[in-house]
Order: C-alpha cells, then structure tokens, then sequence
C-alpha cells in the first residue's frame, strides 16, 4: 500500500479478533514510531507494550474507551521523557507524530488500530502511570490499541475547502 493510500483511507478499527499479532509485525509498527520526526531531534518517546491481561484489565477499568483492548493483539502505550525534552508542547507532538506513523504502519499490515487519547487528563495519565509503574519523568501521551481486526470499515473523504485560509484569515 503506498503511502497516500494508507493515509486516505485508514480508520480506527475498534473490533478485534482476539489474535495476537506477530513479533514482526509488532517491531514494525514500533520501528514506525521511531521514524517520526522530533522537535530538536531530542527523542523523547518511550513505547510500553502492554499483553499481560490483568494490566489490560485495570486499563480498562480507568479508560472507557479502552474497551476493547482485551480483544486485541496489544496496547502500546507512548510516553515522553520530559527529561529528554522539558517543553510538553514539543512532547505532545513528537508522541502524536509517532502515534500516527503506527497507526498507518498497523494500516498498511493489515491490522487493525485505534489511538485511544491519554494526555492531558490527569485522570487518565495517573492511572496509567501507575499501572505501568512510571518514573515521574515519564508521562504517558496516548495508546495504540492494535490487533487483528474483526471489522472493516469505508474510507471517508474529510476535505473541507471552507477550513483553508490563504495568506491570511477569511
């Protein structure tokens, strides 16, 4: 699948067959996340794995939109280093870059994937950093759900020329 194909027309898929995925496939989403790019190139981005169904349980137990994790082949939770980079603006978008080049990586697998959004709901980030026993400096940003998916669905044309400003707002 070539790039702007994947970016036409992938989805959130939020049905999953219960498969796990591959090892190679998993490296290659992550590998996708690695690629993105990074304000400064400081790399701040740390990726948790989460398969362990009890730790999924207790995600699913603070997220309400975590639930259909348990279905899926795996979490992977992306978090920032505000040791590696102090400025959270630059954080959120090095992890929301990284987050998107997964969830097009799953897309061209095959796979199935949604971003299920953590920060800046201190709810959220709390929870998570407690199940996942974070250091202080490590805050998680957002969660691909990934798996083998168990629904398709049409791509949507979202273009809207009425959002497009030259030059200047009118």
């Amino acid at each position: 699948m070539n790039v702007l194909e994947a970016i036409m027309t992938r989805r959130s898929i939020r049905k999953f067959t219960g498969e796990p995925i591959s090892e190679e496939d998993l490296k290659t989403i992550l590998k996708a996340g690695f690629q993105a790019p990074s304000a400064h190139n400081f790399q701040p981005r740390e990726y948790v794995v989460v398969r362990d169904q009890e730790k999924i349980q207790k995600i699913t137990e603070f997220h309400k939109y975590a639930k259909m994790l348990p279905k899926a082949g795996c979490g992977i939770i992306v978090c920032g280093d505000r040791e590696k980079q102090p400025e959270i603006g630059f954080l959120v978008e090095d992890c929301s870059a990284s987050i998107q080049n997964m969830l097009l990586a799953a897309h061209g697998l095959g796979l199935g994937a949604v971003w299920c959004g953590l920060y800046s709901v201190e709810k959220l980030t709390k929870a998570m950093a407690e199940v996942l026993e974070l250091p202080e400096h490590i805050i998680p940003i957002g969660m691909v759900v990934v798996g083998v998916k168990d629904e398709e669905k049409d791509s949507v044309d979202r273009y809207d020329e009425s959002k497009i400003h030259y030059d200047r707002w009118k």
